[in-house]
């Protein structure tokens, strides 16, 4: 395990396409993110936030440069290593939810765990604990159509904590939510940061949700156009 960042990108690159038509979505990214750092990835619609968080996930590989995870470089992984890490090191929150639309909130958490060959009651067991740990125990036999969209959030949250993750990674998290909903999801994640050392990679487009964050980097044309520290 290295000493130094916990991630670490330099001149990452990411393009898409051939000739005349190549878009470059990341064009020379560098960064480092610290352990238990809350990041807000910031910019406007094709800046390049959401391809970096992708790269940043293992969704989506770079066209050039180097990703470090733990002081490993990720672009010479095989496919199934990469895997491997999203597996044990990678929680993931999406605008849309993703729960599977007839399985109970329960059986949402507990698919990770399922991947990892878990038998039944253990997962049953940290499913539960994760949902708890989001304020709805109470609802884990219901299925998403049932639950409000803060709650079906809630519950995507305790999906991606269910494996214990380093690292979660949310991209618009809010962006199905009303204001107030918005804030209640924000504060969570800015709970779990705080209380359990979990490193936030967050991207909005919205400022009052970036300020629950400790750093914010602005996206600008595939480029990071600049670094601000705003939080705790």
């Amino acid at each position: 395990m290295s000493d130094g960042p916990l991630i670490r990108l330099r001149a990452i690159t990411r393009t898409y396409g051939e000739g005349d038509a190549m878009v470059r979505a990341l064009n020379g990214i560098d960064l480092d993110i610290e352990p238990g750092a809350f990041v807000a990835l910031m910019g406007p619609s094709g800046s390049g936030k959401s391809t970096c968080l992708n790269v940043l996930g293992c969704l989506d590989v770079p066209s050039s440069g180097s990703y470090r995870f733990r002081g490993v470089e990720v672009t010479e992984l095989s496919a199934n290593q990469r895997a491997l890490l999203r597996r044990g090191y990678l929680g993931f929150v999406f605008q849309g939810f993703n729960l599977l639309p007839r399985t109970s909130a329960l059986e949402n958490v507990e698919l990770p765990l399922v991947y990892r060959g878990l038998g039944a009651a253990e997962r049953r067991r940290r499913a539960m604990a994760s949902l708890d740990s989001v304020g709805l125990a109470d609802r884990a036999g219901h299925a998403p159509n049932a639950l409000s969209g803060g709650q079906q959030q809630r519950v995507a949250i305790a999906r991606a904590l269910v494996s214990d993750p380093a690292v979660v990674l949310a991209d618009e998290p809010t962006g199905n939510l009303d204001s107030a909903r918005s804030h209640d999801i924000v504060r969570l994640l800015a709970e779990l940061n705080k209380e359990r050392g979990i490193t936030i990679l967050m991207v909005t487009h919205e400022p009052d949700m970036a300020a629950y964050a400790h750093r914010v980097v602005q996206f600008l044309d595939g480029h990071i156009s600049s670094t601000s520290e705003v939080g705790p």
